[in-house]
Order: structure tokens, then sequence, then C-alpha cells
């Protein structure tokens, strides 16, 4: 017999989102399948690499190792819910500007990382960059460039 879905309401970058979900589907799968939301990417499946990270009620965690019925109530922002209708945030723009993406995969995770560590720390030391931003693994680019951009992020957003 298959499995029920359940009906899971939601806010996601600001909206009210309603979905459907089966009781084992990861968020990941519920926001790339169902919401139709694929910036956060499924790079290992089992929480080891960051990609899919989401801020989910003010706390990163890897959307491949939630439940989509957990987010039930829940506040989500995913990297499409970083930039505004203004443009990008100082933390995207800090990413181009210092080359610190390459391939793509694992930049979603990093941006909602950084972010999320630049709202609750303005201006972080770089230990401490690279301490937060440890679950977040880049295969292309080494991690200085990607320090560097959230370095550059922190200073603008300062001014």
């Amino acid at each position: 017999m298959p499995a029920t879905k359940v009906h899971v309401t939601t806010t996601i970058n600001g909206e009210p989102v309603e979905f459907l979900a089966e009781p084992r589907q990861s968020l990941l799968e519920v926001l790339r399948d169902v919401v139709q939301l694929t910036g956060s990417k499924e790079g290992c499946n089992d929480g080891n690499c960051g990609a899919c990270t989401v801020n989910m009620d003010g706390r990163i965690v890897d959307s491949c190792l939630v439940l989509g019925v957990e987010a039930e109530g829940a506040d989500i922002q995913t990297v499409e819910g970083i930039a505004s209708a203004d443009g990008l945030h100082p933390i995207q723009q800090a990413f181009l500007e210092n080359a610190a993406l390459q391939c793509g995969i694992c930049t979603p995770g990093f941006l909602v990382s950084s972010k999320a560590l630049l709202e609750k720390e303005p201006n972080p030391s770089e230990e401490r960059i690279r301490m937060w931003l440890a679950g977040n693994l880049c295969r292309c680019t080494g991690y200085d460039k990607i320090v560097k951009a959230v370095i550059a992020a922190a200073k603008e957003m300062a001014s």
C-alpha cells in the first residue's frame, strides 16, 4: 500500500507555501521536485557536502537530512531567497567579484551558510569563517576565494 501524502504548510523565502509530501521525502526532494526551487543541490545526499544547505527557523541545515514533513510551520530560506528585487545580496556580489565559484554545485550552500554567519556575526574573523563553513565542501575553487568573498561581503554590509 503506498504511503499517504502529508499536507504541509510552511513559509519559503517569505512566501506561504503548501505542498503534499510523502513521509519519507527529504526537504531537498520536496524543494526541488515538488516546490520547483532547484537552487539547492544534491551533492552527497547524506549530510556531508552542504550543497543542499537551507536556513530553517534561523538554523542552517542540510535539507537532505530533514524530512519534508518537518517543514510544517517552519520559516525556510533557500538560495533563491537571498537576492532581492533591488539586486544581488552583498554575499552574492562578493562571490562573483572574488571568483569564489566555479562549477556551482556547492555555491548555493556556501551562500546560504555565509549569509547566516554574517547575520549572526557581522565582522567574523577568517578563522571563524572557516569554522562556520566547515560543513560545506568545494572541489573546484578551494576555500581561499570563498573566505575572501565572505570577508568582502562583511565589509560591504558594514558600510
